[in-house]
């Protein structure tokens, strides 16, 4: 009889155990990040063209670091949701290398996770997602005597990698490394003539804190 007791709360601390383990592999992570954004500056559609008309080569948008915070949610131990976040983003612009005004972006990204768990406190991720990019502010660009402006918004495909190496169980350093397809249409203010394309899809790299509830 004794041994059938035992058996039955083996078992039953097994039923009981195994939410609870699923309980910590599921749930919210933040993390804190510096992060360098770098834009691509491509000129699509003769907006170089365009540019050597209004005086210069190139209208390019200058890199900057920014602060960036996101939230992720952890659906199994492996699988995540990531909402990245941070606030409208002044972004100088040049014509070649010549301040002409600036505007401002607010890129909100949410990405599907894969999380690797095999390694110990080194837990690295891959993800894939999409990016909604707000620009205002964009009357504030002149090239010359020409008042310029871009789009209202942008949306892209996102792509990334990174790591977090955990220090205890909640506490850990991240590292992160995104590709944003970024692209927005160039215009005269004045008659809404379309200038050309400016591919501004930026590689961002991040370092930053990770806290897991």
């Amino acid at each position: 009889m004794s041994n059938k007791i035992i058996a039955a709360a083996m078992i039953a601390a097994g039923l009981i155990a195994a939410p609870v383990a699923q309980a910590d592999d599921t749930g919210l992570m933040v993390r804190a990040r510096g992060v360098y954004v770098t834009f691509d500056n491509s000129q699509n559609e003769g907006l170089g063209a365009t540019a050597r008309a209004l005086g210069g080569n190139e209208i390019a948008a200058n890199d900057r670091l920014i602060p960036e915070v996101d939230f992720s949610w952890f659906f199994t131990k492996n699988i995540a949701a990531e909402l990245v976040l941070t606030y409208p983003q002044s972004v100088n612009v040049q014509l070649d290398n010549t301040y002409i005004g600036k505007i401002k972006a607010l890129p909100p990204s949410l990405v599907l996770q894969y999380h690797f768990t095999d390694f110990g406190a080194f837990k690295p991720y891959a993800g894939l997602g999409v990016n909604y990019t707000l620009f205002s502010s964009r009357d504030n660009i002149y090239a010359g005597p020409t008042q310029v402006t871009v789009e209202s918004s942008s949306v892209g495909m996102v792509a990334q990698i990174g790591f977090d190496y955990m220090f205890t169980k909640s506490l850990g350093l991240n590292f992160d490394v995104k590709y944003i397809q970024m692209e927005t249409d160039v215009l005269v203010k004045a008659s809404g003539a379309k200038l050309g394309a400016l591919g501004l899809s930026p590689f961002t790299t991040g370092l930053g804190l990770t806290y897991k509830f």
